[in-house]
């Protein structure tokens, strides 16, 4: 049997405490070695929780840990996850991988020098419905799709605060959304946008081989019960195939089996020392997506 690998967790609140630490300790495959945050009360109580040790010190948890996962801001990730590849050490990132252009250029820079495995926490990429989709997509003529994932995640709730009211679903629910996209109608060449990310916006945007798509994100809308604002579906002369949200949110088989198949995944790769394609570099793609959609609106983007 393959060793568990050890993987240090950075940040102790609701995203660390519902996904990480229960996933990092959820199977064989991973330890969860110890556990560092800003809040070192809060490092305390999550570590207890799960058994492990609470570190005041960043550096001490590299250390003893073989790889490390971020449940922080954007930028306090872009900055430690650089410090913890220079330091030899795994990678599994959350999205976006920075919160400008800038910061995931540099990180991604720093996890190509030190030739450590990264990958990213794109959660419905390790649905299987999800996966089975892309799958029949991968075989279907697209010409052109239609997508939308509008709730009410900033209105209230633990995620309504912080980097995700400032920078809104852009950053927040746009790499989700771009990246099905992209792997089900062909890489994204071209994207503009209209709106506002705060309120409501919309994307077009233009794929490898000529299909056009549409997306439609916010996080201010009213969530409504039956998924209808959320959907996903591609159209072409064969006719549509379609992502059905509302079944996925009502499936729990399939979203426990997402995080088992991500722990198994990123273990898998750390100890192959070969990242799957949901890495850094996808982080890269996704963050140039986002800022030229920003720059479109008339925000500074990329140049």
């Amino acid at each position: 049997m393959t060793e568990a690998v050890r993987v240090g967790l950075v940040g102790a609140g609701p995203w660390a405490a519902s996904m990480h630490a229960p996933m990092l300790t959820g199977g064989p495959e991973t330890v969860l070695a110890g556990v560092w945050a800003r809040r070192p009360e809060a490092a305390r109580a999550l570590a207890a929780e799960h058994h492990t040790e609470a570190y005041r010190d960043f550096g001490r948890l590299l250390v003893d840990c073989e790889a490390v996962a971020f449940a922080v801001p954007p930028d306090v990730q872009a900055a430690m996850a650089t410090e913890a590849a220079r330091a030899g050490k795994a990678l599994l990132l959350d999205k976006p991988i920075g919160l400008t252009l800038p910061e995931a250029e540099a990180l991604t820079a720093a996890v190509d020098a030190a030739g450590v495995v990264s990958q990213l926490v794109l959660s419905n990429r390790y649905r299987p419905r999800v996966r089975e989709f892309l799958g029949a997509a991968a075989d279907f003529r697209t010409t052109g799709a239609q997508a939308r994932q509008l709730t009410g995640a900033f209105l209230a709730g633990p995620y309504a605060h912080g980097w995700r009211l400032e920078f809104g679903a852009l950053h927040d629910i746009g790499p989700h959304a771009l990246d099905l996209l992209d792997a089900a109608v062909g890489r994204i060449e071209q994207v503009s946008a209209t709106g506002d990310p705060h309120g409501y916006v919309a994307l077009t945007c233009r794929h490898s081989g000529g299909a056009v798509s549409q997306l439609a994100l916010s996080g201010a809308l009213p969530r409504v019960g039956d998924g209808r604002y959320e959907t996903f579906e591609l159209f072409g002369p064969d006719g549509a195939l379609s992502l059905d949200f509302a079944a996925l949110a009502a499936d729990t088989a399939d979203d426990a089996a997402r995080w088992a198949t991500l722990r198994r995944e990123f273990a898998a790769a750390v100890r192959a020392g070969r990242a799957t394609g949901l890495d850094v570099h996808r982080g890269l793609h996704l963050q140039r997506l986002i800022e030229d959609a920003v720059r479109s609106l008339g925000g500074p983007g990329r140049s």
